[in-house]
C-alpha cells in the first residue's frame, strides 16, 4: 500500500519527494501509526531514546540506540551498525511508543545488546545499499541450485544482503534438523560475505512473500501481524466451523490465524450453556448435540431413526438433563419456535413488465404436437399429404410423352404408369396394349404425340 502522494513516473515510483523519507510509512510492511508523535512532551531528556528500525520493507525489525543529537522522524534513512560494518533502515517509530514497544517486548532501554544508530544514511550508503540490494535475486537462485547439489532438504526462502555487503543472511524452511556445516563454505566462497544461516517458519515465509488471502485482502502476516500464536482445529469446533481442511488452512499451510480473532467471544457466549449435554437420553432413543447457536441461545439435537434437527432452548436442555439424572426419559423434545430476531422489514419485490411477449403453455403444447405428428408419419411419400382432414390425398399429374427407356423394352409407356411399379408378366415380343394383335402382322412403331401448351 502507499500514500496518496505516492505517484509513478517512467515507470518508476516517483514518492512522496521527501528526501528519501515518507512520513505516512504506507510503502512500508508492518507499519505502526505514532498516535503519540504530536502530543507536547516537557521534559526532553526524560523522552525514549529508543528508535525501531525496519529492514528489507517491513520484513524484519530491530531497535537501536540514538546517541546523536539529532531527531528522527518516520520514514528516515538511518546508518546503524551492522556486522563489521554499517546497514541502512528505515526509522519506524520512535519516542514514547517505543518504550511501550520495548516494555510489551521485555527489552530494557539500558541493555548493552542494543547496537546504536551512526548516522543519517549519505549519498553514498545509499549507492552501496541498493548496488547490494540488486544482488539478491541472483543469490537467491544461485543458493537454491547449490543446496539442491547437496541433497538438502530445506527450501531458501530470502537472501538479505547487508548495505555494505560484508554479510548476507539465508533465510530458509525446513521440517527436519539440516546439517548445513559444508553449504556455508560453499557460500562465503561463492558470494564473498560473511554467511549467516536463519531457520523460519512457514508462516514467516508466507509474511515474507506476501499475497492476498481469502478475505479479499492483504495476509495479516504481511501487513500488521507480528506475533504469531498456535491455533488448533478446537477453536474452530468452537465457533461451529466444519473441520475442513482445505477451507481453514491459508497460504502457508497451516490454520488461518484470524480462528484466533473472535475466540474469546465465543468462550464468553458459552459460558451459559450447560456441560456434559452432548447426549439426551428419550423414549425414542438418544439425542445427539449437532452444534449451538451462541446468538439464539440454542441447541440442536438429531434422533437416531429421523433427520430431522430439534432445537431446544437453554432451560429444555437443563431440565431433560436432571430428568435423565434421575432415571426419567421424556417422551418427546419440546422444540422451541425459531423467530427471526432481525427487525428489518420485509421489502416487496419488484414486479416488472414483461414487454417482449407473454408466452403460454398451452403454444408450446401445440407445437410440440405439431412436431411429433410430422416425425411419426405414415412414410416419406405421404409427408407431402396436406394437413386437412378433409382433404383427400394429393393426386400426382400425369405427364404426356413420357417413354420407357429401360434395355429390352421398345415400345412406349402408358400415361400414368410409373417405372417403379412392378410390371405384368407378358409374352416376349408382345406390345404392352390392352388387347393383343395378331402375331402375323407386321409391327410398326408407334408415333408419340407432344401436346405443348402455350
Amino acid at each position: 500500500m502507499g500514500c496518496s502522494s505516492c505517484g509513478t513516473k517512467d515507470g518508476k515510483p516517483g514518492g512522496c519527494k521527501s528526501n528519501g523519507g515518507c512520513s505516512s510509512g504506507g510503502c512500508n510492511r508492518l507499519n505502526v501509526h505514532d498516535w503519540l508523535a504530536n502530543l507536547p512532551f516537557t521534559d526532553p531528556a526524560v523522552s525514549c531514546r529508543i528508535v525501531e528500525v525496519t529492514f528489507s520493507n517491513g520484513s524484519r525489525k530491530e531497535y537501536f540506540k540514538n546517541t546523536t543529537l539529532h531527531h528522527f522522524s518516520k520514514g528516515e534513512l538511518v546508518s546503524v551498525e551492522g556486522v563489521g560494518g554499517f546497514d541502512v533502515g528505515m526509522v519506524n517509530l520512535s519516542g514514547e511508543l517505543v518504550r511501550m514497544q520495548l516494555k510489551k517486548k521485555r527489552i530494557a532501554e539500558d541493555s548493552a545488546e542494543l547496537k546504536k544508530i551512526l548516522r543519517r544514511a549519505t549519498e553514498v550508503d545509499i549507492q552501496k545499499w541498493e548496488e547490494n540490494k540488486a544482488r539478491e535475486k541472483e543469490a537467491l537462485a544461485r543458493s537454491r541450485a547449490i543446496a539442491r547439489q547437496f541433497k538438502l532438504s530445506m527450501k531458501i526462502c530470502e537472501v538479505e544482503f547487508q548495505a555494505d555487503g560484508r554479510k548476507a543472511t539465508f533465510f530458509y524452511t525446513s521440517e527436519d534438523r539440516v546439517d548445513f556445516r559444508e553449504l556455508i563454505k560453499i557460500y562465503a566462497g561463492d558470494f564473498k560475505v560473511k554467511v549467516e544461516m536463519k531457520q523460519i517458519g512457514a508462516r514467516q515465509e508466507a509474511a515474507k512473500v506476501g499475497g492476498i488471502g481469502s478475505c479479499g485482502r492483504e495476509l495479516c502476516c504481511s501487513s500488521w501481524l507480528t506475533e504469531f500464536k498456535s491455533v488448533t482445529t478446537a477453536m474452530a469446533r468452537y465457533q461451529n466451523l466444519s473441520i475442513n481442511q482445505t477451507k481453514l488452512s491459508g497460504q502457508c499451510g497451516r490454520l488461518k490465524c484470524c480462528l484466533n480473532y473472535e475466540l474469546d467471544s465465543y468462550l464468553d457466549a458459552l459460558q451459559h450453556f450447560p456441560d456434559h449435554v452432548e447426549v439426551l437420553h428419550t423414549t425414542k432413543g438418544n439425542a445427539n448435540l449437532i452444534k449451538k447457536d451462541i446468538f439464539k441461545n440454542i441447541m440442536w439435537y438429531t434422533l437416531p431413526d429421523s433427520n430431522k434437527h430439534y432445537p431446544l432452548t437453554i432451560d429444555t436442555v437443563k431440565k431433560i438433563k436432571a430428568m435423565n439424572e434421575k432415571g426419567q426419559r421424556p417422551d418427546e423434545l419440546e422444540t422451541a419456535e425459531i423467530v427471526s430476531t432481525s427487525g428489518k422489514v420485509k421489502e416487496v419485490e419488484p414486479q416488472f413488465v414483461e414487454l417482449v411477449g407473454q408466452i403460454s403453455l398451452r403454444t408450446l403444447d401445440r407445437n410440440a404436437q405439431k412436431r411429433k405428428g410430422q416425425r411419426s408419419g405414415p412414410g416419406p411419400r405421404d409427408s407431402r399429404q396436406s394437413n386437412n382432414p378433409n382433404q383427400g390425398p394429393r393426386e400426382r399429374p400425369k405427364m404426356q410423352g413420357k417413354t420407357d427407356k429401360a434395355p429390352g423394352n421398345q415400345g412406349p409407356r402408358p400415361q400414368g404408369e410409373s417405372s417403379g411399379r412392378p410390371q405384368r408378366e407378358r409374352p416376349q415380343g408382345q406390345p404392352r396394349s390392352q388387347a393383343p394383335k395378331d402375331p402375323a402382322a407386321p409391327r410398326s412403331k408407334p408415333s408419340i404425340q407432344i401436346n405443348k401448351e402455350k
